[in-house]
């Protein structure tokens, strides 16, 4: 089969993150049974306009907006009649392929974004994608649609999205899971860790305002905050820690290394995500496979990665007062951890990429031996 993967961003480009690891773990596993892949992405700075990897095909054109209209022309002009299906991948803007593409078609959801555009962009661009964001979706919703969870399968329906002509694929770490619980050494004292790029729509200082709460009733409770910290958001989580009466139990560690990664999420006793929303919420699947638990923010895609009370605690209220009443409730009941910590675990090692591939095949009508 010819499958022709439209998105915004690959793996090497310098904002890739959890959905272009998804992406490109299935085209890998394409290619290795035979079938063309193509992906056409945007280019960066420095990238160069094609290239294969892993037996797949990679093709660059435009930038970071100009990708729509430069995937529209490539596509005419080199790529009509050539696939035998097409994926549009969604990622807060569409490639519109049911306007232009005659093959069969698939849309690829993580997530919507209706909700992050005033958090991730400023007024008054944030007002007009928020407004624009329900039209190109009731244009789009005829079409067969790939997604990633129960959450943004009702928030597909909801706008309209025909139920049936949607179908969820599992998603899948790149971790492998630890081999024994037994062998991991957590920190010797209560260590939260929040893992990821320090953005709005992250809501890191929630997680920070969370930890000072904490810290009433586990005094002896430490954070360490993992991210890039370069932009306007970093800076002001970072003015904030300074003036807190508790930052010398912050450790701010800024980007860190897959080595760094692991050791950390294994070693820390839970992970805390305060997302505005996420497609699946691959950080807590992550940390789970490490032995690690999560509390989160009750938004689309944490509660789904997180089963409450079962492998992790979602919140009732996103509010850091909820959020500190969870990790207290999680921290201090050793047996109530200890089970939460191994139905995590456990459940991580379903979550596999093998099991993304056999669903996608099924949605693409591919029979796998």
């Amino acid at each position: 089969m010819k499958i022709l993967w439209m998105a915004w961003k690959d793996n090497a480009h310098p904002l890739a993150g959890g959905a272009e690891v998804v992406k490109e773990e299935l085209a890998k596993r394409l290619a290795r049974d035979g079938h063309e892949v193509l992906l056409l992405v945007a280019g960066y700075s420095g990238s160069i306009p094609e290239e294969t990897r892993e037996g797949y095909r990679i093709v660059r054109v435009g930038g970071r907006f100009s990708v729509y209209w430069h995937a529209y022309r490539y596509y005419t002009q080199h790529l009509i009649g050539w696939a035998d299906v097409v994926i549009d991948e969604v990622n807060t803007i569409p490639f519109f392929t049911p306007w232009y593409v005659q093959e069969k078609r698939i849309l690829f959801f993580h997530q919507l974004a209706r909700e992050i555009w005033f958090y991730q962009i400023p007024f008054p661009v944030s007002v007009v994608g928020y407004c624009l964001e329900p039209l190109y979706l009731w244009l789009l919703r005829k079409d067969n649609v790939i997604t990633i969870s129960e959450s943004t399968k009702q928030d597909l329906v909801r706008y309209g999205f025909d139920v049936t002509r949607i179908s969820i694929i599992s998603e899948g770490i790149t971790l492998t899971p630890v081999s024994d619980l037994a062998t991991i050494q957590k920190y010797e004292v209560p260590t939260l860790l929040s893992l990821g790029a320090v953005r709005p729509m992250k809501r890191t200082l929630d997680a920070v305002k969370a930890f000072e709460r904490t810290k009433t009733t586990l005094p002896n409770a430490h954070l360490i905050l993992a991210g890039d910290t370069s932009g306007s958001y970093g800076k002001k989580v970072l003015a904030y820690i300074a003036q807190s009466p508790y930052r010398a139990d912050i450790q701010v560690l800024g980007r860190v290394s897959g080595t760094q990664k692991i050791e950390i999420m294994q070693r820390a006793h839970a992970i805390v995500v305060t997302s505005v929303k996420e497609g699946w919420g691959l950080i807590v699947t992550e940390a789970n496979s490490q032995g690690t638990p999560a509390v989160v923010y009750n938004v689309d895609g944490l509660r789904d990665s997180v089963n409450h009370r079962n492998t992790g605690l979602v919140c009732t209220r996103n509010t850091p007062e909820e959020l500190a009443a969870n990790i207290r409730n999680l921290l201090t009941v050793p047996e109530f951890y200890d089970r939460l910590r191994r139905k995590a675990w456990e459940w991580s090692q379903t979550i596999t990429f093998d099991h993304a591939y056999t669903d996608l095949c099924r949605v693409l009508g591919i029979r796998t031996s």
